[in-house]
């Protein structure tokens, strides 16, 4: 069942399911599934998918290949080479141990090493295209191994050519290994993020010492349920379920004047707080549990995070049908307050919202 491979728990059986632990290995698989016609549906630490209780009609590929190296640079930095299917908390970690900053504000984040270029992996004010210098991939269309660097991987919030060469879980380019550049340093990346910087106790800009920060992050983390603990149901989730959206900048006429609101690149828009939204929405933490108004739902099986009113968790028996029924509760009670629609940030596998 491919439910024991992801975070929520949700995720009838594929039609078959391979798993590969060696770059040969993924490659290998991939290229078959293609030349007999079956669809294919990678797999990492499963932290960003939600897959339909019927299962996947086609070949799921559980990438298992492992491997962290450093090469020293003449910049005096140091690359960091991570096998598609390392843990990416490990590949944080050790980077720390390593005594390498630059990734410590996206500590504890689940899933693997390979699925973080694919969406710009992001938390705390920090995300993946900071650091990242390259990935290698596998070519579904050319049937070659490719390198690609960070301009060619033309990063945007939560978005990468990757993802959106992707059909539904199912790539053109397969990473492979992704590298990043870091600095040999003890200190941290500069903290961009208002409620980590007040937790670290400096100002935004400002660097401190990179384990603190990890430790911290970490600790901020476990406390919204955004660390993944078999023990604890508020984490059995795909974390952040909803972006936050980026809208025009007149859209904010229309909202509260303390409507959280941030800078974009793009001239004449601004990105919205989707938790701000949801909350002010009435759906408050725990909405879909007992004795909440959104228990009809899903009859207490999934609900929003006791601790994080942005994440939709398995209580324990739910099916991926009551993850969607409280991720589209959500939606069209956002979109009826607020004329915003919320847009899912995991895939939905024989889903739709």
């Amino acid at each position: 069942m491919l439910k024991n491979l992801t975070t929520t728990r949700v995720g009838g059986s594929a039609q078959q399911l391979v798993t590969a632990t060696s770059e040969a290995e993924l490659a290998q698989a991939v290229a078959a599934a293609d030349s007999a016609g079956h669809a294919v549906l990678l797999i990492g630490g499963g932290s960003n998918l939600v897959i339909s209780d019927e299962g996947y009609p086609g070949v799921a590929i559980q990438i298992a290949t492992r491997g962290l190296h450093l090469d020293e640079q003449p910049s005096g930095k140091v690359l960091l080479r991570a096998a598609a299917g390392e843990s990416w908390d490990a590949t944080v970690e050790y980077s720390l141990v390593q005594g390498l900053s630059g990734l410590e504000a996206l500590s504890g984040i689940p899933g693997c090493t390979g699925a973080t270029p694919v969406q710009n992996v992001g938390a705390y004010g920090a995300d993946v295209s900071q650091t990242l210098a390259w990935v290698r991939v596998y070519d579904r269309q050319s049937s070659q191994v490719l390198k690609l660097d960070n301009s060619q991987l033309e990063f945007a919030y939560r978005d990468s050519v990757i993802k959106r060469t992707s059909t539904n879980g199912s790539p053109r380019y397969v990473v492979l290994e992704v590298a990043f550049l870091l600095e040999r340093e003890s200190l941290s990346a500069p903290i961009r993020y208002a409620e980590l910087a007040r937790r670290l106790n400096v100002e935004a800009g400002e660097r401190a010492d990179a384990h603190l920060v990890r430790q911290t992050v970490l600790e901020l983390r476990r406390s919204k349920g955004m660390v993944y603990d078999p023990k604890d149901a508020d984490s059995h989730s795909t974390g952040s379920f909803f972006t936050n959206p980026i809208v025009e900048a007149s859209v904010l006429e229309r909202l509260p004047e303390n409507a959280p609101n941030y800078p974009v690149p793009q001239e004449g828009l601004v990105k919205l707080s989707a938790a701000w939204l949801i909350d002010q929405a009435g759906f408050t933490k725990g909405y879909g549990l007992e004795g909440t108004d959104g228990y009809p739902v899903a009859q207490g099986r999934a609900s929003l995070s006791t601790k994080h009113t942005l994440a939709i968790t398995n209580r324990g028996e739910a099916g991926a049908a009551d993850i969607v029924a409280i991720a589209r509760a959500v939606r069209d009670g956002v979109q009826e307050r607020f004329g915003i629609v919320l847009v899912n940030e995991p895939l939905l596998i024989g889903l739709e919202l």
